[in-house]
C-alpha cells in the first residue's frame, strides 16, 4: 500500500464546475455570473452535509482568479493561480472555520485583512464554513464589512443550518440552496470511481450504498472505501448488505409471502433469524414498512419513478405487487405504523414486534372476511367460535376437536380456525375483527343438534371438507370490500344487476326512513324527512339537504345507507349529498330595533331631530 494514500472523498473532489455532481442549477448560475461579470460581493451556500458547498466555494474562488479561463468559464488548471490553489498555497483565498473561530476577535482579525488589496490576482475570497456557529456579537461585528466590502473582496458563507443565520446577514447575501444528490447520480459517480480504482462493483451494491448515504456524496465515498477494503475490491450485493448490516430484499419478500399464506411459524422463524443477526426490532419493522410502500408503488405505472430500488429487483417487486392485495398492504402499513409508534414504550420489545408480525399474518382474512356457516345472528364475543351457541351457564371449555365443528355439523373453514387462533393470541385485535363481521341466518333456523366430539383433527381433513363459497353479506372495511369486488369483477363472477330506477330508489329511501323511526331514532328521522332524493341511473343516488346541519347527518349515515340501498337494490349503489338552501326555512320576521337604531331611523326621516339633540345636549338612554 502506498504511504500517501488519500481517501476517495479527497482524491476525487471536483476541481471544476462540470465535475460537481447533482448541483447543475448552482454551477450553471455561477458560470453565467462569471461570464457576464455580475458577481455578488457575498454568497451564502446552504444545504445538507456532503453535497458540495465548500467544493463549489473553492471552485468559484479559483475560477474568478484564473489567468486563462476557458470559453465555458472553467479554470484552466495550469496557470500560477490555479497551481497555488491546487497546492493550498494561494494568498488570495482565506478559509475560516466558524465552528472553532466564532468570537468577535476572530471576525475583527478577518475584517482587518480585508483592507489590504490582493498582490496577485483580481479578488480576495473569504470562505467561512459553518457560519451559523458565529456568536451574535460576531455576526454584528461582521455586518458593516459584509454590506460594503472593498470591490476586490468576495465573501462565501457556507452552512447546513440556514435558519440559524440572522436575517440581517441573509439580506446582504445572494443565497444558493444546495439539494441532496439523487441516488442515480451517486450510483453513476461511484461507478466511475470504481472503474478508476480497478474495483469490481455490482450496480445493486452501489445502489445500496447510495441509499444508505441519504444524498451525501462524502458518506457514499467513505462507505465505498470501507467496503472495498472489506471485500478486496469485489463489491457484491450480498457482502455490501452484510457489511452495512442491512436486511436484504429477499428477507422481506420471504416474510411477506409467509404473511400472505398465513404461515405464522415461518414468519416468526424469519423474525428470529433477523434478531439473532443483531438487528433491532424497530429496524425490522421499519424495513417491512418500506417494503410494503414499494409494493404499493408498483401497483400504478405512474408511480414507478418513486420506486427507489436496484434495477435488478424491480422485476421481482412488480411481480410480487401483482400477487398482493392493495387492502392488505394499506392495512398492513397501519399496523406497522402503530408498532413503530409504540416500540419505545414497550416493556418487552421482542414480544411487541412478534405481536405485530402475528397481526400481519392474520390481516389478510381480516380484510377479506371468509364466509362463516351456522351460528346465531349478532356479534361474537372475544374467544367465541363462529356458529357456537352462547351458553349463560358456567361450563368448562370444550375440547379443541369439538370447537372445530359448528352445531349444524358443517366443518369450519381453515380461515375461521386461524381466526380463532388470532383471537387467542390477541383478544383486543380479534374483538375488533369480530365486531366488523355480521352473520345472517334464515328467520326459522332448525334447532342445533348435540355436538359430537371428533377423535382427532388434521388440517388436511378440514381443508378437504371446506364448503363451497356461498353468497354472503359481510360488513368489513372499505378497502376489503373494494378489493373483493374488483377480484370478482375481473373473474366475471359479479351478476349483471338491473339499473336502479327513480321509483325504486324513492321506495328504498322511504323504507330507510321508516326503519329509523322504528328504531326510535326520532332526530335522524326528522332530519331525513327534510331531505329530497334525486336518482341518477344506473347506480347513483343524491340526497338534497336544506342546510349544513342536515347535510352533516346525511354524511354521517352515508355508510349505513350504502349498505341498505345496495342490499335492497341488488347492486352496488353510490350515494352523494348536495346542499340546496331552502329559502322558505329562513326566518324573515322583522326583529325589534334597539334604541340607538330607532334614533337612526328617526333621524333619517327628520334631520332636525339630530340638531335638536346636539343643541340641547341630549343623550339616548340605553
Amino acid at each position: 500500500m502506498s504511504d500517501n494514500y488519500i481517501v476517495s472523498a479527497r482524491k476525487y473532489r471536483p476541481q471544476t464546475f462540470d465535475t460537481v455532481v447533482g448541483q447543475e442549477h448552482i454551477t450553471t448560475t455561477l458560470k453565467n455570473a462569471i461570464r457576464n461579470q455580475h458577481l455578488a460581493h457575498a454568497f451564502l451556500f446552504c444545504g445538507p452535509r456532503g453535497v458540495g458547498k465548500t467544493t463549489c466555494a473553492r471552485i468559484l474562488a479559483k475560477t474568478i482568479n484564473c489567468e486563462n479561463p476557458t470559453a465555458d468559464m472553467e479554470a484552466c488548471g495550469v496557470c500560477s493561480t490555479c497551481a497555488s490553489m491546487k497546492d493550498s498555497a494561494s494568498f488570495n483565498v482565506f478559509e475560516l472555520d466558524a465552528a472553532s473561530n466564532n468570537s468577535v476577535d476572530d471576525i475583527r482579525e478577518l475584517t482587518n485583512q480585508v483592507r489590504f488589496a490582493p498582490q496577485h490576482g483580481r479578488y480576495k475570497v473569504y470562505i467561512i464554513d459553518e457560519v451559523h456557529m458565529l456568536s451574535a456579537a460576531a455576526f454584528n461585528a461582521f455586518l458593516k464589512t459584509l454590506e460594503e466590502p472593498p470591490p476586490y473582496a468576495i465573501f462565501i458563507l457556507a452552512t447546513t443550518e440556514k435558519h440559524k443565520i440572522l436575517p440581517t446577514i441573509l439580506s446582504r447575501c445572494q443565497i444558493f440552496d444546495f439539494k441532496r444528490i439523487t441516488t442515480n447520480d451517486i450510483v453513476a459517480h461511484l461507478q466511475g470511481i470504481a472503474v478508476k480504482e480497478s474495483m469490481i462493483a455490482n450496480e445493486a451494491a452501489l445502489h445500496v450504498i447510495a441509499q444508505k448515504s441519504e444524498g451525501c456524496m462524502r458518506d457514499a465515498l467513505s462507505m465505498l472505501d470501507r467496503i472495498a477494503s472489506f471485500t478486496n475490491g469485489m463489491l457484491t450485493y450480498a457482502n455490501t448488505m452484510e457489511h452495512l448490516n442491512i436486511l436484504d430484499a429477499d428477507f422481506y419478500f420471504s416474510i411477506t409471502d409467509a404473511m400472505l399464506s398465513q404461515d405464522v411459524a415461518s414468519a416468526m422463524l424469519l423474525l428470529d433469524e433477523a434478531l439473532e443477526k443483531g438487528f433491532e426490532g424497530d429496524v425490522v419493522v421499519g424495513g417491512l414498512g418500506e417494503h410494503f410502500r414499494n409494493l404499493i408503488l408498483c401497483k400504478d405505472g405512474r408511480m414507478a419513478r418513486l420506486l427507489d430500488v436496484p434495477n435488478a429487483h424491480r422485476v421481482m417487486y412488480h411481480e410480487k405487487a401483482n400477487q398482493t392485495p392493495p387492502s392488505f398492504l394499506i392495512s398492513g402499513l397501519n399496523v406497522i405504523n402503530d408498532c413503530e409508534l409504540q416500540y419505545k414504550n414497550a416493556n418487552n420489545r421482542r414480544l411487541h414486534v412478534e405481536l405485530c408480525i402475528i397481526k400481519l399474518c392474520f390481516l389478510l382474512q381480516a380484510v377479506s372476511a371468509p364466509p362463516i356457516h351456522g351460528g346465531e345472528q349478532g356479534k361474537l364475543s372475544a374467544g367465541e367460535m363462529p356458529g357456537e351457541k352462547k351458553n349463560t351457564t358456567s361450563v368448562a371449555p370444550p375440547p379443541i376437536a369439538q370447537t372445530l365443528q359448528t352445531p349444524q355439523q358443517v366443518p369450519t373453514p381453515v380461515a375461521a380456525q386461524s381466526y380463532t387462533a388470532a383471537t387467542d393470541t390477541h383478544n383486543g385485535y380479534a374483538k375488533l375483527m369480530q365486531e366488523q363481521t355480521k352473520v345472517e341466518l334464515p328467520e326459522s333456523a332448525p334447532p342445533a343438534p348435540a355436538v359430537q366430539p371428533t377423535p382427532s383433527y388434521t388440517p388436511n381433513a378440514v381443508a378437504a371438507s371446506r364448503p363451497a363459497p356461498t353468497t354472503r353479506k359481510v360488513s368489513m372495511d372499505i378497502l376489503g370490500d373494494l378489493d373483493e369486488v374488483m377480484n370478482q369483477a375481473a373473474a366475471g363472477l359479479l351478476p349483471q344487476s338491473a339499473p336502479l330506477t327513480a321509483e325504486k330508489a324513492l321506495s328504498i329511501f322511504e323504507e330507510y326512513k321508516q326503519s329509523l323511526q322504528a328504531a326510535g331514532k326520532s332526530v335522524l328521522f326528522s332530519q331525513f324527512s327534510m331531505m329530497r332524493l334525486e336518482s341518477y341511473p344506473p347506480d347513483e343516488v343524491r340526497l338534497i339537504t336544506p342546510g349544513e346541519m342536515t347535510d352533516t347527518y346525511a354524511r354521517e349515515q352515508r355508510t349505513q345507507m350504502i349498505e341498505f340501498f345496495s342490499d335492497r337494490a341488488g347492486r352496488s349503489v353510490r350515494i352523494t349529498t348536495e346542499i340546496q338552501i331552502d329559502e322558505s326555512m329562513i326566518d324573515n320576521t322583522p326583529r325589534a330595533l334597539s334604541k340607538s337604531e330607532m334614533y337612526e331611523v328617526m333621524v333619517a326621516k327628520n334631520p332636525n331631530l339630530a340638531r335638536l339633540k346636539e343643541g340641547a345636549g341630549l343623550q339616548i338612554e340605553y
